[in-house]
């Protein structure tokens, strides 16, 4: 029987961005996980918050797919900041991208119940919140779907990345499975 997981990310806009999910499904899928999207392979007449969290729920672990998504050409970071505050804080910001909002809220939700969540983020994309290296604890890599003779799922860092999620994947199934000791044998 398959392990469902929360694989999560914005529509792509972008026929490399559709190849990278349909990739990763079918690896997902050959190591054993069942892959679950909201309004892909799940729909749920719920607010969205609910309906997350009862996939979630449902889930053994979350990868997201930080996708590019909004273009920023130019702009100002904190700008009309008041002067004071704003010493060493105003600077200007050029050719980035936003992702969805639930590339930081789907994350921040499976880390408060305490799923292995693996967050892989488009090159361009403003590293900021859940998406910053370090603030979910596994290695986050930034991939380039820019260039199409470089496969970033084939990569060793992909690839020992997945392997590892993929343990903390099992250890919640083991963990889902055991009845709780109620005394110490030892």
């Amino acid at each position: 029987m398959p392990i469902p997981i929360f694989l999560s990310f914005p529509q792509p806009h972008r026929q490399s961005q559709t190849r990278f999910i349909e990739r990763i499904s079918a690896y997902l899928r050959e190591r054993g996980l069942e892959p679950r999207t909201l309004g892909v392979t799940e729909y749920d007449v719920d607010a969205p918050l609910r309906a997350i969290r009862r996939l979630l729920l449902e889930s053994n672990g979350l990868i997201t797919i930080a996708f590019r998504r909004l273009h920023i050409a130019q702009g100002t970071y904190r700008k009309d900041a008041d002067e004071a505050a704003a010493i060493g804080k105003v600077a200007p910001i050029a050719d980035r991208w936003l992702t969805s909002p639930f590339c930081q809220i789907e994350p921040a939700m499976a880390y408060q119940l305490g799923l292995p969540v693996l967050i892989l983020r488009e090159e361009g994309v403003q590293d900021e919140g859940v998406l910053e290296k370090g603030v979910m604890g596994i290695n986050m890599p930034v991939f380039s779907l820019d260039d199409p003779t470089r496969d970033y799922l084939v990569t060793p860092e992909c690839r020992a990345l997945l392997r590892r999620w993929e343990g903390m994947v099992g250890e919640v199934v083991i963990a889902r499975g055991t009845p709780p000791r109620l005394y110490s044998s030892g």
